[in-house]
């Protein structure tokens, strides 16, 4: 008997948000690791912030699983981020865009999950298994009503 295989070429870790949509898997424009504090922002002396990064780029923070978006390039070495996410030492990924076609979710711990749907609708799963795949067009998986975590999106 013949079954139907996830077939994934890509995937990230999904930090969920309230605000911020899942970013697009393709989209990794730089990874590296923050060389100084200051609220706010992400300070990178190594980068060239002025002409690989936008403005409505999402910046994660690899060390501690967190989330922001770009909202300004101050200089070459210096970004205004959302939320004060990044201190020295700590690595962080930049994705260009934000998911806008839906993505599948992984569910590594049992748990709910609200998530938008790339239709637009919110959706709450309840009480999804470990280990289980969630086949669906998701573009953001909400902080406020997910319970399950070590989610994973698939492309």
């Amino acid at each position: 008997m013949a079954y139907q295989k996830l077939q994934a070429g890509s995937a990230i870790p999904v930090v969920p948000s309230d605000t911020i949509s899942i970013p697009a898997g393709d989209g990794v424009q730089l990874s590296s690791q923050a060389d100084g504090t200051t609220a706010n922002k992400l300070v990178d002396s190594t980068q060239s912030f002025t002409t690989s990064v936008k403005v409505g780029a999402i910046v994660h923070n690899t060390t501690d699983g967190t989330i922001a978006t770009v909202t300004g390039i101050d200089s070459n070495t210096q970004l205004s981020i959302s939320a004060d996410i990044m201190a020295s030492g700590e690595n962080y990924t930049v994705y260009a865009s934000p998911e806008t076609n839906g993505c599948a979710l992984y569910v590594g711990v049992t748990g709910d999950v609200k998530v938008k749907m790339a239709s637009g609708k919110d959706v709450v799963f309840t009480a999804v298994p470990a280990g289980s795949f969630m086949p669906t067009n998701v573009l953001q998986v909400f902080a406020t009503g997910t319970t399950a975590t070590n989610i994973v999106a698939l492309w």
